[in-house]
């Protein structure tokens, strides 16, 4: 190649040796493009270039990150704190878009995806929140609730000729009966059955819809029952009020515990504290006796109670709060006429509702043993034998009672005599039964001192003779209890013709009074 055809190649190589335009080291020619000085101070034309920048690094960039750009044509910026909160909210989008390439690249084509959902920024004034970041179940359209079936027009059918559709039809009703079962209770459970074409007859929905009504019922009453019985321990959430203002007004100290429980009434110890009542002492140990609710392990206290002239008038079977709030009552007049003729018993504090406070029968905190726990010698037993009997016949004739359960496990054996404690099922001996629970009575006093030793026990007939006054002659037991059961109807009809409880027993005078 001559002279003539490098210089014909290049006639626009400027000025200057031409071995300049071919050398690797020369400066290289640049092109200046000319604009104004409006476009170089215009914004959009910035934007422009940066999304320009940000497609050739990043070419996978997500969509969602890419909005309008603000600008002050639209949006008042006069405000600094409207201009931090633009300028936030553009943070945070490319902040997100970050975060979905970083999730882009990390998953690939992986089944198995990690999100990073829960880091990013959620603006409250981002407007252009895609709609993949809503929560479903912050919408109405669950996805999970399978669809309602169609709704039969008011005719009754849908179709025509061969190809109708009545409300009765099997399968339609079959999904219907499906889609009822989301009324039932939430405590019945109807199991998942989301994507299948569940059909259910008539006669198996009609029988679970039974079957949930009865187990809400029986919800309700087990869950009544937990709270206003008194089955466990006693102390139901309005006993527990009751207790609480007994130690508010300062009546009582503080409850220690339990320290016997039976089959009516469950009894706590706590300390006393003051009266507001000068005339009124509180002993300093106090026994509560709190009585059940339930009748179900003492069904047979109305037998006590509707036959006691004192409290017939008030007997309701029905309401059980009532019989144990009498039986309450029962036991504090009973304990009331025992210690006005000085048999030895607990001291009435106060009663409330069903909750009766008692003086406490032991010391420090211990309970005074039962008689049948007790060892005693054989003087000690003679001795607790004599007092019982005249403890018996007072009761009898002074206070006019009978005890009615009167056994080894109902005396207490403290300070060196007996006490006789649960008096509320004591009646009086016109009572339609009365004869018969002293009967029973003296069977059990005389068989369990008869089985301690003491030779000076009488027999059960004996001790009914003894304690009652009456002259019953009869040579054995069925006799003797005909001859009871003769007396107890013969006053029976007494009251009926004369509407008034006076005892027709004949006696021959004061029954004897036994000592040692």
């Amino acid at each position: 190649m001559d002279s003539v055809g490098v210089a014909a190649a290049a006639p626009d190589a400027g000025p200057g040796p031409a071995w300049q335009s071919k050398c690797p080291w020369g400066a290289p020619n640049t092109t200046s493009i000319s604009c104004s000085l409006a476009d170089v101070m215009s914004e959009q034309l910035a934007k422009e270039l940066q999304l320009e920048e940000e497609n050739a690094a990043f070419p996978e960039v997500v969509a969602a990150a890419e909005g309008p750009f603000i600008t002050g044509e639209n949006i008042d910026t006069s405000s600094d704190l409207m201009l931090a909160q633009m300028l936030q909210m553009e943070f945070d989008r490319e902040y997100d878009a970050q975060l979905r390439r970083e999730e882009k690249k990390i998953n690939g084509d992986s089944k198995v995806s990690i999100s990073f959902e829960n880091y990013r920024k959620v603006h409250p004034y981002d407007s252009d929140s895609s709609e993949d970041e809503v929560d479903w179940q912050d919408t109405r359209h669950d996805p999970y609730r399978a669809d309602k079936p169609t709704t039969t027009p008011k005719r009754g059918f849908i179709g025509k000729g061969k190809d109708i559709t009545t409300k009765h039809d099997e399968v339609v009703c079959g999904r219907k009966n499906t889609a009822r079962m989301e009324n039932f209770a939430p405590e019945f459970q109807v199991g998942d059955g989301i994507g299948m074409d569940l059909k259910l007859s008539n006669q198996v929905f009609n029988a679970l819809k039974q079957h949930a009504y009865s187990e809400e019922r029986r919800s309700a009453r087990l869950h009544e029952k937990k709270e206003h019985s008194t089955a466990e321990k006693a102390v139901d959430p309005k006993t527990r009020l009751l207790l609480y203002k007994m130690v508010n007004s300062g009546m009582l100290e503080t409850i220690t515990g339990c320290i016997s429980t039976g089959k009516e009434s469950v009894v706590f110890h706590a300390y006393g504290g003051k009266s507001a009542t000068e005339d009124k002492v509180i002993p300093p140990e106090c026994a509560i006796k709190v009585f059940k609710t339930t009748l179900n392990e003492f069904k047979n206290r109305d037998k006590y109670i509707k036959d006691d002239y004192r409290f017939k008038d008030r007997f309701s079977k029905l309401n059980p709060r009532k019989i144990i709030r009498m039986w309450a009552e029962k036991e504090m007049h009973n304990l009331t006429r025992m210690q006005n003729a000085g048999i030895p018993c607990p001291q009435v504090v106060i009663l409330k509702k069903h909750v009766l406070v008692m003086s406490f029968i032991g010391q420090d905190q211990v309970p005074a043993p039962k008689l049948k726990d007790v060892t005693l010698s054989n003087e000690d037993m003679k001795k607790a034998y004599y007092q019982i009997l005249n403890m018996m016949q007072q009761l009898y004739r002074e206070c006019n009672l009978v005890h009615a359960d009167l056994s080894e496990y109902n005396m207490l054996w403290h300070d060196g005599k007996v006490w006789l404690i649960d008096v509320s099922q004591s009646v009086e001996p016109t009572h339609p039964h009365g004869l018969e629970f002293l009967f029973r009575d003296c069977r059990n006093v005389s068989q369990f001192f008869q089985k301690g030793g003491v030779a000076e026990a009488l027999n059960e007939r004996e001790l009914f003779n003894a304690v009652s006054g009456l002259n019953i002659t009869a040579d054995n037991e069925v006799d003797f209890q005909a001859e009871i059961e003769a007396l107890e109807k013969m006053n029976e009809d007494h009251v009926q013709n004369h509407g008034k409880k006076l005892s027709t027993f004949s006696s021959d005078g004061d029954p004897p009074i036994y000592d040692e």
